[in-house]
This record gives C-alpha cells, sequence and structure tokens, in this order.
C-alpha cells in the first residue's frame, strides 16, 4: 500500500486543539474545548458546617470523604478558571461546590475575597456556590483561601486543597468548610493518527470511488473515519462521501477502507482526485472528541 508522502500531500495532516490552535508535520489530536468531563475522585474529602440560621447547612455539620464510599467527582473549565466539584452521598446527601478565579484568571493558590454566586460572579469577582440537597442561595457572599491546587489537561483536577465561607442572601449567619482533594497523575492524551493512501479504484460497474488508509493510537478507542472525495472531468464535478469504522489499539496502524458513492449521475472515473478526510475517536479517560485530517491527491485506477 502506498501512504501519502508531502510530495502529494495537498495540505498536511494537521491538529487543531480548540484550547490552543496548533500545526504539526504528522497526524496528530484535536482535542474539542468547552466544559471538561467530569471525572471520579481517588482520595476527597468534603466537610462544611453552618450558623445557626445559614439556609445551607441548616445550623449542622456534614462529613464525606471517598473512604466512606461517598462518590466525588471533579473538573475544571479548560482555562483552568474554576473548580467544579459533585458529591452524592452514600447517605443519599448531594451537594456541589464551585470556586472560581476572577474571570481571565487561572484558579492559583491564595485567598479571595468578595467572592459572588458562581457563575453568575462579575468579571472582576471570584466565583463561590455550595449548594446541595434541595438548598441553593439565590445571591451570595463570601470568600474562600485555595492553599494548593494542580491542574492536567482536559480540565483533569490532580489537587485541589481550600477553604471557604459562604454567605446567603446578605445574611450574618455563614456556611463554612473546606475540600481536599488528591488524585494521581493525569493520565496522557489520546494521540490519534490517519493516513489515506494514493491509490485508490473507480469502479466501471457501480460509478464508486474505492478508498483506504490507516489510523494509529495511542489507546484503545473505536476510531470513526469519514471523509469527502472531489473529482473534476470533462468540466463536470463529481463528488461524493465515505465512512469506515476501525477498532484501534496501539502498536501497529490499523487499515481502513471505503466506499465513496457520487451524489449525481456521473460516475468517479480513473484519474486524480481531492480526498479531504478525518478520524474522530473520544478519549476514554477524558471523555472528549479527537480527530486527526489529511487532505491528499489519491489516483483512482479502473476497477
Amino acid at each position: 500500500m502506498s501512504l501519502s508522502t508531502p510530495r502529494r500531500v495537498l495540505a498536511r495532516t494537521t491538529a487543531v486543539l480548540v484550547l490552543a490552535l496548533g500545526m504539526a508535520t504528522g497526524t496528530t489530536g484535536l482535542l474539542s474545548g468547552g466544559q471538561a468531563h467530569a471525572l471520579p475522585v481517588t482520595q476527597g474529602t468534603l466537610a462544611f458546617g453552618g450558623d445557626e440560621g445559614d439556609y445551607i447547612s441548616g445550623g449542622r455539620s456534614y462529613s464525606y470523604g471517598t473512604a466512606s464510599q461517598d462518590r466525588m467527582d471533579v473538573s475544571a473549565d479548560d482555562a483552568g478558571n474554576a473548580v467544579h466539584l459533585r458529591l452524592d452521598g452514600a447517605n443519599g446527601d448531594w451537594w456541589s461546590l464551585d470556586l472560581a478565579a476572577p474571570s481571565g484568571r487561572v484558579l492559583a493558590p491564595g485567598a479571595y475575597t468578595g467572592a459572588t454566586r458562581h457563575p453568575f460572579n462579575g468579571p472582576d469577582e471570584p466565583g463561590l456556590d455550595l449548594s446541595g440537597n434541595g438548598r441553593g442561595c439565590n445571591t451570595l457572599t463570601g470568600e474562600f483561601t485555595v492553599a494548593d491546587v494542580e491542574f492536567g489537561p482536559q480540565g483533569y483536577v490532580r489537587k485541589l486543597d481550600a477553604t471557604f465561607e459562604q454567605h446567603c442572601e446578605g445574611g450574618v449567619a455563614a456556611a463554612r468548610g473546606e475540600v481536599h482533594i488528591d488524585n494521581p497523575a493525569p493520565p496522557a492524551q489520546l494521540d490519534l493518527g490517519l493516513a489515506v493512501a494514493l491509490d485508490g479504484t473507480a469502479s466501471a460497474l457501480n460509478g464508486k470511488a474505492a478508498l483506504h488508509g490507516t489510523v494509529s493510537c495511542s489507546k484503545p478507542v473505536r476510531v470513526e473515519v469519514s471523509g469527502d472525495v472531489t473529482q473534476v472531468k470533462r468540466q463536470k464535478l463529481i463528488r461524493g462521501s465515505f465512512t469506515a469504522s476501525v477498532a484501534c489499539t496501539p502498536g501497529a496502524p490499523r487499515a481502513w477502507t471505503a466506499t465513496a458513492v457520487p451524489t449525481g449521475d456521473t460516475p468517479f472515473q480513473r484519474g486524480d482526485v481531492e480526498v479531504e478526510a478525518r478520524a474522530t475517536a473520544t478519549d476514554p479517560d477524558y471523555g472528549q472528541a479527537v480527530t486527526a485530517a489529511e487532505t491528499v491527491a489519491v489516483h483512482l485506477k479502473r476497477a
């Protein structure tokens, strides 16, 4: 099988991170942005209590931890500006905690005063929100201190040690607590590769174009390959699309084959076509889509 070389590639394989736009000479993955996928906390605790008259705590104390079979899920946004914690207690309790730096800043160790309700905090205000068990503040004021925080890729939260104080509706009574998270080092991100072979066939029987190539991956994933084929013959534009699905495992590249069906009544014919191909898979550790793309000139032989 003849795979693409720099001379024949119309546009080199590129990878575009929504977090940061980047290009490479090889086939690299594309990681989508947005709110990161929440991942379970390996070791963590959440504890808080409140004054009499505090609406959130009801004047009671609460304590949870992964060692007590309480489930904790945590994520950060792509910019590392905010951390969101969701707790599902073994006793049926449920709580969420948001801690955010002012807009445009990364959450880092330090004291954050003048916090208001996240995500409605102003651009120069830190964000805070402790709610759950059917109770939440409409407006709030408060402060929190981050003693330690460490992020990984795709919103992964490696460490978080923080204390917080929250007042609902401008009241004097407060809820006060602390959160501690200690996760293992973040998994590597999925690396996805795509290659399109420079040879294909045009069927004289049905007018379809047969294509092939390979995909590679750094984790076991299901890779969806798709793309578009364009050919110009005798001043006629011939187009078609193709799809394929490949079970990819790390190691040697895995082959894919696909057939492009012309959209009109003009069949694909012998000669050169432009193939725009994409390979997409979901990173099993981060729940994010990763895409590799390649555009090449493919020569079709008559089948």
